[in-house]
Parts: C-alpha cells; sequence; structure tokens
C-alpha cells in the first residue's frame, strides 16, 4: 500500500514537471512568436500576425486590441513586446500574457507598434472573426457587425457557427443578415429569392450595395424564376430605401435640435437684456467668444484631466462673461437707455475692441478645445441613425439650463424684481427696486448664459475671434421669432429654427436655407409683431 502511494506521487510529480514545462514552452514561443511585431517592415509585421493569430488565437486576441490602441510596444533593448499604459511617472509596461505589470519605463526606452492601413483592416477583420464567440454580448454583437463589412464564403460559415450557439436575438439578426448577403449569390435561386426577401427593408449600407449589385447583374430576365428574383429585389431596396429615407429625416431632425439648443443658448441672455432694457447688443456674440476662450485656457491650465475641465469651464465662462457684461453695463450701457440705436453703434464698436483684444491675447489663430473622453463617439441606433454623443449632452444642457433660468425668474426675489422692472420700470422704482442693479445684474445674467453658450460651442467648432459673429444674427431672430424677454419663446423659437434649418440645408444650400428662414420670419412677424409668446406689461406695451 505505501509502495502504490510512492509510485502515484512520482507519477504526478513527473506529470506536473511536464506540464509545466510544456505550459512554459508554450509561453516562450508565443512571447517569441510576438517579437517578431517589432520589424520594421511592415510584410515581416503582417506575418508575424499571421502566425500568432493561426497558432495562438485566444492569446492574440488581446494584443490585436492593444495594437488598435495603440497601446502594444516593445521594449528598444530587448525587443520584448508589451503592453503600456501612461502614468505621472512615465509608462507602465505589463506582460502580454499575464498582463500583469512588469516595469515603469520613459518614453525613451520604448517604442509604439505602428500600422498601415492594409495592416489596420487585417487587424480590425482577424479580431472580428476571434471574438464572434466571445462571453461578452457586446464584443459578440461589435464582431458580427464587423464580419458584414466584408461577406466571404469562409465567413458565411463562420456566421452559421456562430448563430447554432448563439441565444441573444440583436445578435441573432445581424448574423442571419450576414448569411442572407452571403446567400444572395448561391447556385441555387430559390435561395437568392428567400435571401433578397429576407433582407427587405435593411439598413446595412454593405448589404443596400449587394442588392443593387445583384439587381444589376441580372439585366434581362428570361426564366419566371429570375423575374421572381428581380421582382423580390426591386421590392426589397424600394423598402430599403424608404427605412433609409425615414432615419435620414429623424437624424436631421436629432441635428436641428443639437443646433436649435446651441441658438437658444446663444439667445436666451439677448433675450433677458433685450426684454428687460431694451438694449441692442451686438457685443453679445463676443460673450460667447469669451465662454470659449474660457474653456480653452481651462483645459491648458488642467492638461491632465480634460474629461473633468469642460465641468469646471461652465461656471468659470459664465463668471468671466458675466463680469464682462457688468462692467459694459455700469460703464457704458447705463448712459444709453432710451437711445436703441446708441446702443447698437456703441455695442457694434464694442464687439469690435473684444475681438481686438482677443486677437492681441490669443492671436487670430483658432484654437482647437479637446472633447472630454465621455463626450466623444457617437450613439449608433441603427445602421442609418446615428448622432455624436456631444450633440446629446448639449441638448441636456440647454434643458438644464432653461430649468434653472426658469426657477431662478420664477421662485427668487432677484426674479421678481426683474419680473417687476419689465412690465414696469417706473412703479418698481416707486415700489423700492433698485432698477439700476437690477439692470446690471440682469446685462450680467445675460452676458454669463451667452459665455456657458460658448462652452457648448466650443465641443461643435473652433474657438477664434470672429465666432460670435457667426451666432449674433441667427441669435436676434430666435429672440424676435420667439418672442422678446419670453423665456420658453426662446427654447421653442431656437429648437423651431434649428430644425427648420437642418431640413433645408440639403435642399436649398446652407445660404438659401438661411434667406428662406428669414424671409418664413419677416413675414410670420407682419402676423404677429411680438412674435410667438409675447411679453406681458406696460413696458412690452409701450
Amino acid at each position: 500500500m505505501y509502495r502504490k502511494q510512492i509510485l502515484f506521487s512520482v507519477a504526478a510529480s513527473m506529470l506536473l514537471a511536464i506540464t509545466s514545462t510544456s505550459a512554459f514552452g508554450e509561453s516562450a514561443s508565443f512571447k517569441s512568436a510576438a517579437q517578431n511585431l517589432s520589424a520594421k517592415k511592415y510584410s515581416e509585421k503582417q506575418s508575424a500576425l499571421e502566425k500568432l493569430v493561426n497558432s495562438y488565437p485566444k492569446k492574440s486576441t488581446s494584443i490585436l486590441e492593444a495594437v488598435l490602441d495603440s497601446r502594444l510596444y516593445y521594449v528598444r533593448a530587448t525587443k520584448e513586446i508589451v503592453f503600456i499604459e501612461k502614468s505621472a511617472e512615465g509608462y507602465i509596461l505589463f506582460d502580454i500574457e499575464t498582463e500583469k505589470t512588469v516595469a515603469t519605463a520613459p518614453k525613451s526606452k520604448i517604442k509604439k507598434i505602428t500600422l498601415n492601413n492594409k495592416l489596420r483592416r487585417y487587424v480590425k477583420n482577424k479580431l472580428a472573426e476571434l471574438t464572434l464567440h466571445h462571453k461578452n454580448p457586446k464584443k459578440r454583437l461589435q464582431a458580427a457587425k464587423a464580419l458584414l463589412k466584408n461577406i466571404t464564403p469562409e465567413r458565411k460559415t463562420m456566421l452559421e457557427d456562430a448563430l447554432n450557439s448563439e441565444n441573444e436575438s440583436n445578435i441573432q439578426k445581424v448574423l442571419k443578415t450576414g448569411i442572407a448577403m452571403a446567400e444572395l449569390d448561391h447556385p441555387d435561386i430559390e435561395k437568392q429569392i428567400q435571401a433578397a426577401s429576407f433582407l427587405s427593408g435593411t439598413l446595412q449600407r454593405n448589404a443596400q450595395t449587394l442588392l443593387v449589385k445583384k439587381l444589376d447583374s441580372l439585366g434581362d430576365v428570361e426564366t419566371e424564376n429570375q423575374k421572381t428574383l428581380k421582382s423580390t429585389l426591386e421590392n426589397t431596396l424600394q423598402k430599403t430605401n424608404r427605412n433609409v429615407f425615414i432615419n435620414q429625416q429623424v437624424e436631421n431632425a436629432l441635428f436641428g435640435l443639437s443646433l436649435g439648443s446651441v441658438l437658444f443658448l446663444a439667445a436666451v441672455g439677448l433675450a433677458i437684456t433685450f426684454g428687460v432694457m431694451g438694449v441692442i447688443n451686438l457685443a453679445h456674440g463676443e460673450m460667447i467668444m469669451l465662454g470659449a476662450y474660457t474653456t480653452y485656457v481651462v483645459q491648458l491650465l488642467m492638461p491632465n484631466y480634460i474629461d473633468l475641465s469642460i465641468i469646471v469651464a461652465i461656471p468659470a465662462a459664465f463668471i468671466v462673461a458675466g463680469l464682462f457684461g457688468i462692467v459694459i453695463e455700469r460703464t457704458i450701457i447705463r448712459y444709453l437707455y432710451g437711445r436703441p440705436l446708441d446702443t447698437l453703434l456703441a455695442t457694434f464698436g464694442l464687439s469690435l475692441i473684444l475681438q481686438q483684444l482677443v486677437r492681441s491675447v490669443f492671436s487670430p489663430l483658432n484654437r482647437a478645445v479637446a472633447t472630454p473622453s465621455w463626450m466623444s463617439g457617437s450613439l449608433s441606433i441603427n445602421p442609418s441613425l446615428s448622432v455624436t454623443y456631444n450633440r446629446i449632452y448639449i441638448i441636456i444642457f440647454s434643458v438644464i439650463v432653461l430649468v434653472v433660468l426658469f426657477l431662478l425668474l420664477k421662485k427668487t426675489v432677484y426674479g421678481l424684481h426683474m419680473r417687476a422692472v419689465t412690465q414696469d420700470r417706473n412703479m418698481a422704482k416707486a415700489m423700492g427696486i433698485k432698477s439700476n442693479w437690477i439692470d446690471a445684474l440682469t446685462f450680467g445674467l445675460g452676458s454669463g448664459i451667452a459665455g456657458m453658450a460658448g462652452v457648448a460651442l466650443s465641443q461643435l467648432t473652433n474657438v477664434g475671434p470672429n465666432m460670435g459673429q457667426t451666432y449674433i444674427v441667427d441669435s436676434f431672430m430666435v429672440v424676435v421669432f420667439g418672442g422678446v424677454g419670453n423665456l420658453f419663446g426662446t427654447f421653442l423659437g431656437g429648437l423651431t429654427l434649428g430644425v427648420a434649418n437642418k431640413f433645408l440645408e440639403p435642399a436649398f444650400g446652407a445660404v438659401l436655407a438661411k434667406i428662406l428662414i428669414l424671409v418664413f420670419i419677416i413675414l410670420f412677424i407682419q402676423k404677429r409683431p411680438r412674435g410667438m409668446f409675447a411679453l406681458k406689461g406696460r413696458a412690452a406695451e409701450d
């Protein structure tokens, strides 16, 4: 009995030793094969990638992901391939197999493994193939969608194998779409008819291309089956084009809402100051510009916290533009009340001064503001409908501004005093309200909101000295259309003009679309001179 136990122990030890040696040998071979990725020639890199994918399909997935994300480097001295992560001390190096930290190194000790376009396409295709059976449903869905870009007979087999083991309905639909795309070239015409019928109304662009090519390749049909196939293809494309058109209109509407949100943010401050003080402020666009430059400066001061900088920039832009507004009101505007043409000329000159001031400080060149990671990318609803995250956040931000302004004007003492001055300035003075300070704070509030609009615009366009002038005319149109001094009217007016502009531009072009909107507003105010929502009160009736 004792002898058997000894023999069993010896055998187990030998097996463990053999297994460990084998595992170590496989690990060494994997890392040795990966070292070839440090080659200078792209042809050698492709050979190394092909060897990794064919010999170590499971292990190579992380390498393919890392090289696409620019996280795959090699140590210059040893040619060892590593994953990297930036840190304050330099770069943290990770083992490509265990993904454990192995060392830290400065940038000079490592070098990034680069790809050309051909290799990048190869990596994306192979990564899609390898992740088709991934545990994560999101990974499998991404892989299935990626494979639809180039359907081949080999990929059809892969899609069929994946379909047999797939239990997620949305992934199954993508897999079936890929199989149907492949079967458009099936020798059996009945299979082609079934595939064309399945793809009816599809929004996959590659599927639409294949359907068009298939229909063009038929030419003059002779047999009954060919006539059926041609009819099916025509019906499929008709339904597909209709679905694509509908989704394009929805996308135009979403883009129009984002543009309308920007117009609201740009115009709401103007609506407040114009409604309370009757000041035609042509320097309002420069308040937007100051807010955008404040965002740029905040990012310069927070280079390691770009994701947080946009949050800091919102109150900073409000304060900077608001203080500028108060100073302008106290030094210039207060002497011009009741003389709207004089305020127009004075603020026009002031806008030129502010533009030159910014040119002197920041130079006349446009400045790019980085987009935080949480605002980057787009929400893809389907292949024909997507909207960028920065536009979604701007819509949400404009709604928040509307709600906060509404509460400020309706639920605070300042709001009560401001509405009193708006409706009857003389009576408000008689009741002890300091209308001069209300004017200053109101002008500051309007300028501060314009500054926040500049923060939003910095995520959509470059920051430059003339950026405010682009929106000043649109802001006045929104104010007049919505109703001077009316908050909800400004919001609705901004959204309406934004959506109308996005629907008119594709048909008439950007310039003619603006002209048509201007003509519409001129005709509209002939019927409703006070806009959609007229401000009530004695001052509004003067």
